[in-house]
This record gives C-alpha cells, sequence and structure tokens, in this order.
C-alpha cells in the first residue's frame, strides 16, 4: 500500500503520462506518413504493371 502512496505523490506517474502522450503523438504522425507513402507506392507499381501487360511483358 505504501508504494502505490509513494507513486501517487512522486513526480514520476506525471513524467510517464507526458511521454505515453508524446508516444502516441509520434506514432500517429508515423502511420499518417505510412499510410500516405503506402497509397502512393501501390499506385507506381499499379501502372509499372499496366505498362508492363500492355507492352507485352506480363500475363
Amino acid at each position: 500500500m505504501g508504494a502505490i502512496k509513494r507513486f501517487l505523490r512522486g513526480d514520476d506517474g506525471t513524467t510517464a503520462v507526458e511521454y505515453a502522450v508524446m508516444l502516441a503523438m509520434i506514432l500517429l504522425a508515423m502511420l499518417a506518413t505510412i499510410a500516405s507513402f503506402g497509397g502512393q507506392t501501390g499506385n507506381l507499381w499499379g501502372n509499372t504493371n499496366t505498362k508492363l501487360t500492355n507492352a507485352g511483358f506480363g500475363s
């Protein structure tokens, strides 16, 4: 019980929450970037496949 009281009184809990919020913001930014980049890459490969098929190199 004493450990819980020390944790609640200490500043470490506040720091942990701040780090958790920063981590969440970084992860959201990364996911948005990956989603955007993934869509653009998919279009690039799709166009390349279409051009190769039209040129007789695909199935």
